[in-house]
């Protein structure tokens, strides 16, 4: 019997709490060997991770590639597939790979077999593909279900794309969410591994199967994802939930930290507009009646959330589209005169370059503070940092904009220059760097009036190999 179906038979709410574990934020970057074995003697009944998100911008998702180093990757699943099949619980993955698209979901998976392979037995798979088929964005943009998120929501607003735009992305998902992986689950595996996912719903799916409330189990959720972010002070430690019918109760298995009452109220502001309602694919959680008591000085007791059901689900689809090659300009200085004309300057000397080297690409400059050229303390109108952008179909073109472009600002001529030696200084050489390819969001938008099961596949694996060698 697999992991989820033995669990979805021997418990139910009213029993003993479900002991939930939050293993890591974001799977890939590490996880706390000591607070996770701590976690483990606790006996979870099933393992959560998060291994993504949209955060790092539109190139993990435009390129396929995973943020996390590879080898850090391969260390966390290990980690948390050996210690589920240890307990035989289930182990439950959203946004694999970073983005969730097809390449990082297929290199997760992929990560494994090997690992599984090495453990040796038999293993049952729940694989949600979040990529979203082309067909259903174009017939949502003709029928007008398609919409940008509001301004409050996203610092982004971009326009609805018209079918070239959309054709021109390299990768588009959907954030599936609760009852997407509920569908799952109910295939009996022991291992769900999700493509681009809502993080709430790798820890309240299952409880919500099991008959726990949807308000209660989506607050942990939303809490414990983070693993020990929510407490004093924060950290990426494991977290443990223990769930019942009335409340939950949050402790951190690292004992140095303290989840408290004003922490854990705290986090209801993490990455939310509004903190008092959250919006899911198939409802909204209220959190206005949510309370929370300390157990001690490590652990809270939180009740009182609400979830109210949405006739129809909406759905937050991401795409990115590739700009070109990249290349980054670093350089700082500390002349006031330069530094007060500064943007005149960068003008002027973009002009020049143009005359010298005509072609489709952009320079794009961010002026940082202080600390780049003289050692610290120093006031912020005395320097600042250069990161001079240079973007171009072509890598070699963004190269040689670069140079060209550091050449004509490292002479340029301004009235006060206080040297001709040169008006920028380097930490080191080349200072001219590839930046590979540069993509740019084109879908960040909520889809509407859509049937998760039109968008998400659901794909059964099941794994057998030979026991392991000693």
């Amino acid at each position: 019997m697999s992991a989820t179906a033995a669990l979805m038979q021997s418990h139910r709410p009213g029993g003993e709490r479900l002991r939930v574990l939050s293993a890591s934020g974001q799977l890939g970057f590490g996880i706390a060997g000591p607070a996770f074995e701590r976690g483990l003697e606790r006996r979870p009944h099933f393992i959560g991770c998060d291994m993504g998100s949209i955060d790092p911008g539109p190139f993990y998702l435009g390129s396929g590639q995973m943020a996390a180093p590879l080898a850090m990757v391969r260390r966390d699943l290990e980690l948390v597939l050996r210690a589920a099949r240890s307990l035989q619980v289930p182990l439950i993955i959203g946004s694999a790979g970073t983005a969730g698209a097809g390449p990082h979901l297929q290199a997760t998976l992929d990560l494994l077999r090997e690992i599984a392979r090495e453990c040796g037995g038999s293993l049952r798979l729940a694989v949600v593909h979040s990529d979203v088929p082309r067909s259903v964005l174009e017939q949502a943009v003709r029928e007008g279900r398609l919409r940008s998120l509001e301004p409050v929501q996203t610092s982004l607003n971009l326009p609805v794309p018209g079918a070239l735009e959309l054709k021109a992305c390299t990768h588009v998902v959907a954030q599936c969410g609760c009852d997407t992986f509920e569908a799952a689950l109910r295939t009996g595996p022991d291992v769900l591994l999700a493509g681009r996912s809502c993080d709430t719903a790798i820890y309240a799916a299952l409880p919500r199967l099991l008959g726990y409330d949807a308000g209660l189990a989506l607050h942990m959720a939303k809490i414990i994802e983070c693993t020990s972010l929510c407490c004093e002070p924060g950290g990426r430690d494991a977290m443990l939930a223990e769930l019942g019918p009335e409340d939950f109760i949050l402790e951190s298995m690292n004992p140095s930290l303290r989840a408290t009452p004003a922490s854990v109220a705290a986090h209801a502001l993490y990455e939310q507009a509004d903190p008092w309602q959250v919006e899911e694919p198939d409802g909204t959680l209220d959190l206005r009646q949510a309370r929370y008591e300390a157990l001690d000085d490590r652990r809270t007791r939180v009740s009182g959330a609400r979830f109210t059901p949405r006739s129809q689900p909406t759905l937050k689809v991401e795409g990115a589209t590739r700009v070109g090659a990249r290349a980054v300009l670093l350089a700082g200085l500390a002349d006031p005169n330069l530094i007060a004309r500064l943007p005149a300057a960068l003008d002027e000397v973009l002009e020049r370059v143009r005359a010298l080297l005509p072609g489709a690409w952009r320079m794009v400059p961010h002026v940082y503070g202080q600390g780049a050229v003289r050692p610290l303390p120093a006031r912020a109108s005395q320097e600042v940092g250069l990161v001079l952008e240079f973007v171009a179909e072509e890598a070699e073109e963004a190269r040689t904009a670069a140079a060209v472009f550091k050449q004509n600002l490292l002479h340029y001529g301004y009235p006060g220059r206080l040297s001709t030696g040169g008006n920028l200084a380097f930490a080191f050489t080349p200072c001219e760097i590839d930046a590979g390819q540069s993509y740019r969001f084109v879908l960040y938008h909520l889809l509407e009036g859509v049937d998760p099961a039109d968008v998400f596949r659901i794909e059964v694996q099941d794994w057998s190999f030979q026991e392991a060698l000693a």
